[in-house]
């Protein structure tokens, strides 16, 4: 039976396991999917020893989605453009490094949410792995305008910098983010992940846009609860989550699993 995991710190919280073995019955795919955690200062150590004793692909989520990417001895250009990667896997003698992240995000967004991207405005707020892995599909969807905002400005930079030839984006401060109106504000920050309230400037929140947190469940409900109260639509990123599982396993097994139903379910499960 082919093993796949996925490696985080934390990781005790992923849904990754369940999406995964349940699109292996739906396909009819034999194969075990765990969760591995790794020691925050030894990634590499563990992605190791999980492909030595014979795993086949892995998941990366926070913090080492550039530590995946600089662990794989080649990447796809998607990968090389993040400089940052969720997906590895065993080719050959070596380790390929793709990010399906942003393929994920999109596909919620147009495909579940509804959101049209082309002609938009968007607000990143973050510039760490999370972010990396989001922009480049989002750009190549036709946004007008994209702003990433950070507390470390020059992070901003360098990305903004990074995907300057995909589109119109600009970096920005957290505290110097422009005053206008975004369709769509993106919280990419570990905020979520740790507990911790993300502060914005209250223009920002405008009634009308969406807010889509990158990360999922409780731990979301900070930022989400008060985008809802400013009138925003909101939504945590479960569906972002089950579209790029979904695309993993297609990289992985050959066939795309469907979507609708197990994300409803989990839905359902959280509500």
């Amino acid at each position: 039976m082919d093993r796949y995991a996925v490696i985080g710190n934390p990781v005790s919280h992923s849904l990754s396991p369940a999406i995964h073995l349940r699109f292996a019955r739906q396909l009819g795919e034999p194969i075990e999917y765990t969760a591995l955690l790794a020691p925050l200062d030894d990634f590499a150590g563990e992605a190791r020893r999980f492909f030595d004793g014979g795993g086949r692909g892995a998941n990366v989520t926070l913090p080492f989605k550039i530590d995946a990417f600089r662990f794989a001895g080649h990447a796809t250009q998607r990968a090389w453009l993040a400089g940052a990667a969720n997906f590895l896997a065993l080719e050959g003698d070596g380790i390929r490094a793709d990010n399906t992240d942003g393929i994920g995000l999109v596909a919620d967004l147009v495909e579940n949410l509804g959101v049209r991207l082309e002609g938009s405005r968007i607000l990143i707020v973050g510039a760490g792995g999370a972010a990396r892995g989001v922009i480049a599909p989002l750009l190549e969807a036709g946004p007008l305008r994209m702003v990433i905002a950070n507390r470390t400005a020059e992070r901003a930079r360098e990305l903004a910098q990074r995907f300057a030839a995909k589109g119109s984006v600009e970096a920005v401060a957290l505290g110097a983010i422009p005053k206008e109106e975004f369709d769509l504000v993106l919280n990419a920050t570990s905020t979520s992940t740790h507990g911790q309230q993300l502060a914005l400037p209250a223009h920002v929140l405008r009634a009308g846009a969406l807010a889509y947190d990158l990360a999922y469940g409780p731990g979301a409900a900070s930022f989400l609860s008060l985008a809802r109260a400013q009138g925003m639509r909101a939504s945590d990123g479960l569906g972002m989550l089950v579209e790029q599982a979904a695309e993993s396993f297609r990289l992985w097994r050959g066939k795309r699993p469907a979507t609708a139903e197990i994300l409803a379910e989990l839905r359902s499960r959280s509500a």
